[in-house]
């Protein structure tokens, strides 16, 4: 990823008229696609990292993912969600990537997180991170799948809705579903 683009730096919250702007700016000029980097590398690369749990493996797989992107660019149409594209890229590259280390989904979701703290984990009382870790990772591999799509990818439900080929509508139910019985398990 490029290191003179902060995230703050970049708007999260661009509208589907700006994406198109920039989508067609680079098809125009290869030079722009920089932009679209900017604005999508770090939530493929944070999507990655939460699934591998290994930064020099999310580091590669994001460039994977952006090569492959760039290669194919030319062929893309703007039909929806640029991100939704984009996701659809990384997780094959993630899924090739589990083939050909010859790592099953099952040895991924075996894995203990990273002992290390970070701060988000410091300021939230550990036992009851312990314990949401303990019963995400007994989530079936799907319900896994929509919580690092919307909370680590931060995908809006429209672009979960067009990557995962599923109504928007039906997708809001399982993830509030999901939600509501992760926090009353932890309220037990």
């Amino acid at each position: 990823m490029k290191n003179s683009v902060t995230q703050e730096q970049i708007d999260p919250l661009i509208t589907q008229d700006q994406e198109a702007e920039r989508i067609a700016a680079a098809q125009r000029d290869p030079q722009a696609f920089g932009n679209l980097y900017d604005q999508y590398a770090p939530s493929i690369y944070r999507y990655l990292l939460s699934r591998l749990g290994n930064v020099e493996e999310a580091r590669d797989i994001t460039s994977q993912t952006f090569l492959k992107a760039v290669e194919i660019f030319p062929q893309y149409r703007h039909r929806g969600y640029f991100s939704a594209w984009l996701f659809s890229i990384a997780r094959s590259k993630y899924v090739n990537h589990l083939r050909k280390n010859k790592r099953g989904v099952e040895a991924i979701n075996e894995e203990q997180p990273d002992p290390r703290p970070d701060p988000l984990s410091e300021l939230v009382d550990s036992e009851q991170m312990t314990d949401l870790a303990k019963r995400i990772r007994t989530l079936a591999p799907d319900e896994q799948e929509l919580l690092r799509l919307r909370f680590v990818a931060d995908l809006s439900f429209a672009e979960m809705s067009e990557l995962l080929r599923m109504s928007e509508g039906a997708i809001k139910k399982r993830i509030y579903r999901l939600l509501a019985r992760l926090q009353s398990q932890l309220e037990a």
